[in-house]
């Protein structure tokens, strides 16, 4: 028997902010993350020199020594937003939540990569200088998950999806699929990432960075027509997901419900998108929700700032919608934050529909005419009424997905 899937709760440690209220005010200044790193002028041959960090992050007083050993950066930002999302969800101190009735499904691109470093200059010198019993566990690509399971004692099943910039979103997906189908009753759900200068040279060498190191508060520009690429960016975001009927005999506040999820794979190429798959994943996702395209009142693109991607995705959508919906994406505010983009993107485009507006994407003044003609929010926020919205994500490997999210009911 299918079962209908609700959000309880919510959190992130982003860029800009790592709380609702934060998040929305700088939004609607049309403020970014993007600065200079100076830290990365070391590396000679890296054109880039833009990243988009979190700051002002701290760990957490309560955070003992001894809890946090086997975590990286990574698994600090993914622990401490589920820690900011389980708490939103009143289901802290639950039994539901340690009773083997709660799973996880969450991701990142990879694991910390501090501990990757020390793993490498091993290998390189065959000197374990460094070497400690939590490296290997701060670099594996799970890490984020089998730390949020242990610190707060979950007993369910753990699906890790390390995915690249699918990473949050297939693990929303999946999460919804676990509970739609009753295999758990509550799933923790999400993404991370860490932002690594290593990061910014694989995108570097495939000419997919920003360069723009004079003016970085211009960059990226998804869609604009002077865009030259991405800016790597860092955070964490976590959903609690919750079968309807367990949430609302607990008196739970529900978010949205999560109507419908889509993923495929291209099959035709390792880094170049493909806008058929991409249009196929979104009337995947309308078909989960049983939704006609003229039902969705608003699209969260992914929108990356590279030539390649952003036309794609916007012949894939037009294929779709054609111009009828409204679209933007927040990349342009937070920098591409990878594994984490799937599911802050999906917070912030739930809680904007539930207050009826939209954010406009950042720093786009003139839209390449080479994309396809789709409503572009521009300038300033519009106001948005609808039931329906539907927040796309794709990544290197072709994977695709593509979630369709229900007002507040």
């Amino acid at each position: 028997m299918s079962r209908r899937v609700v959000i309880t709760g919510m959190g992130c440690v982003s860029a800009l902010g790592d709380d609702w209220a934060t998040l929305k005010a700088n939004l609607l200044k049309q403020k970014t993350a993007t600065r200079v790193m100076p830290e990365w002028d070391k590396f000679v041959d890296l054109q880039t020199r833009l990243g988009a960090p979190v700051d002002h992050f701290q760990l957490p007083s309560h955070y003992t020594r001894r809890a946090a050993r086997s975590m990286g950066r990574v698994s600090l930002l993914a622990v401490r937003a589920s820690e900011l999302a389980i708490q939103e969800s009143g289901l802290i101190d639950n039994p539901v939540l340690t009773n083997g009735n709660t799973g996880i499904a969450y991701g990142s691109s990879a694991g910390s990569m501090d501990s990757l470093r020390i793993i490498g200059y091993i290998l390189e010198t065959g000197k374990m200088k460094g070497l400690t019993a939590a490296t290997y566990i701060q670099s594996m690509s799970h890490t984020a998950a089998v730390n949020i399971g242990i610190f707060f004692k979950i007993r369910g099943r753990v699906i890790p999806t390390s995915s690249a910039c699918t990473s949050g979103s297939q693990a929303i997906g999946y999460a919804y699929e676990s509970i739609r189908y009753g295999k758990q009753k509550v799933m923790v759900a999400g993404g991370a990432e860490e932002l690594s200068a290593f990061t910014a040279m694989i995108f570097d060498v495939l000419f997919a960075t920003s360069t723009k190191n004079t003016t970085p508060q211009l960059t990226p520009s998804p869609f604009d027509k002077s865009r030259d690429g991405l800016v790597v960016g860092e955070g964490a975001a976590t959903l609690i997901l919750e079968e309807y009927e367990h949430a609302r005999t607990r008196g739970a506040k529900i978010y949205a419900e999560i109507a419908g999820y889509g993923c495929n794979s291209d099959g035709m190429h390792i880094t170049q998108p493909d806008a058929v798959s991409m249009a196929a994943v979104m009337r995947l996702s309308l078909q989960d929700a049983g939704l006609k395209e003229k039902e969705i009142g608003y699209i969260n693109l992914h929108g990356t700032g590279t030539k390649h991607g952003d036309i794609a995705e916007s012949m894939a959508t037009n294929e779709v919608f054609s111009s009828a919906v409204p679209v933007s994406g927040v990349k342009g505010h937070f920098g591409h934050t990878l594994g984490a983009s799937g599911a802050l993107e999906a917070m912030i485009t739930i809680n904007m529909i539930n207050e009826g507006w939209a954010v406009p994407n950042a720093n786009l003044v003139e839209v390449d005419p080479d994309c396809a003609k789709i409503d572009f929010i521009i300038e300033s926020a519009r106001k948005i009424s609808t039931q329906y919205s539907m927040s796309n994500n794709f990544a290197f490997g072709g994977i695709n997905t593509s979630l369709i999210f229900r007002k507040t009911i």
